[in-house]
């Protein structure tokens, strides 16, 4: 249905279309404290009011609640979480803008985009460590807190024409942010990370900032980007480390800092590249490349080759999701409950670090295992002093049900002891 007396002709359709979206993607409430529920119990009255306020130009983003988020590497990050209302307008705005955006964006640009994966970024990083010695890796520092609005702005209106999407997206640049206790704090750079917008407008900024300078000024050296974090294959340390230099600058020039101790000069050593380095290795979206044995396929000879393997650090990750749910102590729980806990995580993890070297999850796994054994130890009175016949019972359970956990199905049984 096409509104005839508004300023803004916005379709119903795409209002529902925009709920449907973000109903999966979190159900974290925002300043308001309305969760997903609350709003849902008068959907149709609220998607009416933030349609009927958008095609009259009246709508104003509510400020956005500030959530700190600790970091793999240390500290914490701060996410900006709009109101559930607000998550909806967004993907209006994003619905509106991505067919016309996505299509400009380069190939080697793989965050936030559709059918384009982390593990694409993977695979091609893990070709291109083959045919080139160096690896630029670089991180810029709080993106998505210092993107400039008066540069991100003029490469918005480059493309997008539409009045009430530059309306809006200018209004959610400005939207303030309310701190845990309460302060109100005021913004003039950056867009919050945890925004439904967010994303498609710093993979615009960095398209310009990056992607473009990159095709321009070295179309001969072939390069990864991930939202901030990026990979530059180099065939010398010298070119590598004056491409460092220069892209330092070039940040910047875009009011953008190269994050000092996340950027790096690497060698891809391997058995055929001699020399010693000091650093050999780096991580690159929850993957480590660094120098393996690995075995050839056609002959089985075992070799060493630069490839990825699940990180240290994504593996220290995993290990505390595991811990925080507190399994061995969930004794009023059945097995098939905790099944039901532990599976969604094990799954995903399985899908994306399994790709490549699906055996250095094995240790993950494994934990896992002697989780439950020291689970089935505190459930059972007769396993209580008896780790190996709890072990036991677990691994007859696995054989008997390899379905029962996600794991047990790559035949994850023996490892309970």
């Amino acid at each position: 249905m096409h509104a005839t007396n508004k300023p803004f002709n916005i379709e119903k359709r795409l209002v529902y279309e925009a709920y449907k979206a973000i109903k999966s993607n979190g159900k974290a409430a925002g300043v308001d404290g309305e969760t997903l529920e609350q709003f849902e119990a008068d959907l149709a009255g609220n998607l009416y009011k933030i349609w009927n306020r958008m095609s009259s130009g009246t709508y104003f983003p509510p400020p956005v609640r500030a959530v700190p988020i600790p970091k793999k590497s240390g500290g914490k990050r701060m996410l900006g979480i709009p109101t559930v209302a607000d998550r909806v307008a967004q993907m209006v705005v994003k619905l509106a803008i991505e067919p016309i955006l996505d299509p400009i964006f380069l190939t080697d640009s793989y965050a936030y985009r559709p059918k384009k994966s982390a593990l694409d970024a993977v695979g091609v990083t893990r070709e291109r460590c083959w045919k080139y010695d160096w690896v630029l890796e670089f991180d810029i520092k709080g993106l998505f807190d210092n993107i400039d609005h008066e540069l991100l702005m003029r490469a918005v209106r480059k493309h997008v024409t539409c009045k009430w999407v530059l309306l809006y997206i200018e209004r959610w640049l400005k939207a303030p942010i309310v701190q845990e206790d309460g302060t109100r704090v005021e913004r003039n750079c950056g867009t919050p990370q945890g925004g439904v917008v967010s994303p498609i407008l710093a993979n615009l900024f960095l398209h310009y900032s990056f992607d473009c300078w990159m095709a321009r000024t070295r179309p001969d050296l072939p390069w990864c980007r991930y939202a901030d974090d990026g990979l530059v294959h180099c065939r010398t340390a010298q070119e590598a480390e004056a491409l460092k230099a220069q892209l330092q600058a070039r940040l910047g020039e875009c009011r953008l800092e190269m994050h000092p101790t996340k950027t790096k000069v690497v060698y891809c050593k391997d058995g055929k590249r001699r020399g010693k380095y000091p650093n050999v290795k780096f991580d690159f979206l929850g993957y480590c490349f660094r120098p393996r044995l690995v075995r050839r396929f056609r002959d089985h000879v075992l070799f060493c080759g630069f490839n990825p393997a699940v990180s240290p650090s994504a593996m220290k990750a995993m290990r505390q999701a595991i811990r925080d749910l507190n399994i061995r102590r969930q004794t009023q729980l059945s097995l098939q409950d905790i099944a039901q806990q532990l599976n969604p995580f094990l799954r995903g993890w399985i899908e994306y670090y399994g790709r490549y070297a699906p055996s250095a999850l094995y240790p993950l796994l494994r934990y896992v295992n002697l989780t439950l054994v020291a689970w089935a130890k505190r459930k059972f009175k007769r396993f209580k002093r008896h780790t190996i016949l709890a072990g036991r019972f677990l691994e007859r359970l696995a054989k008997a049900c390899p379905d029962l956990f996600a794991h047990w199905r790559l035949g994850m049984v023996g490892v309970f002891a």
